[in-house]
């Protein structure tokens, strides 16, 4: 039995056209150009491995060692990778208490989830756009129908375009865009979760009395 010939009849490239370029037209009029740069650098991190935290908590242990030894002025020549504990450091070293530094990192990880968030949402946005697409295909395919009724050849690629755009859109929002936008917002939500344990660890780290090694006692 040959298949190809019948998948070849749910082909049609003005379905196509119709649901592709309507999703992506009103995708980039919905959003800022930011938003949407932003939107397709996400798809980079899909194929990588979840954020873990340990390495980081792993390095900031490391940072304890070093300022308990030479004081928190001694970690100014760190190499840090990660922009939050870089900021971080940057901060202590600057005389940033406990809770400055908490803080500090509160703000970075909401900003960073708000942008993530941005991501997601271009892509949930375009899943909802798409069977809307396929709708509209539908009443084209329709239109053409009618406006064919003498034609009888006419009427069946119109009747194409109108049932196969409803597919279109369904498979599009369903098995594309939909899974992109759940993916994306469960690895925003994974770090924001992970990152939220790095903030006692390099509190405890600013709270190092310099000379000593000991913890301050944090006001309540």
């Amino acid at each position: 039995m040959n298949v190809l010939p019948a998948l070849g009849t749910f082909l049609d490239p003005l379905a196509l056209a119709i649901v592709g370029g309507g999703t992506l037209a009103g995708t980039v009029l919905r959003n800022a150009w930011g938003d949407l740069a932003r939107g397709v650098a996400a798809l980079g991190v899909l194929p990588r491995r979840r954020f873990d935290v340990e390495p980081l908590l792993a390095q900031v242990s490391a940072l304890g060692r070093i300022a308990r030894r030479h004081g928190v002025i001694a970690l100014d020549r760190s190499k840090i990778e990660d922009p939050d504990i870089a900021a971080a450091v940057a901060a202590i070293v600057d005389g940033a208490g406990p809770r400055d530094v908490e803080s500090l990192l509160e703000q970075r990880r909401c900003a960073r989830f708000e942008r993530q968030r941005g991501a997601w949402e271009i892509w949930s946005g375009a899943a909802e756009l798409a069977p809307a697409m396929g709708m509209v295909g539908t009443l084209l395919g329709l239109v053409g129908m009618f406006a064919a009724m003498k034609d009888p050849q006419a009427i069946g690629g119109a009747m194409a375009v109108a049932l196969l755009a409803t597919l279109y859109g369904a498979l599009l929002a369903n098995l594309v865009l939909l899974p992109v936008a759940v993916r994306l917002k469960r690895r925003a939500r994974h770090e924001a979760q992970e990152r939220l344990r790095l903030q006692p660890a390099l509190a405890a780290l600013a709270g190092i009395e310099p000379g000593t090694g000991r913890i301050k006692e944090i006001a309540a």
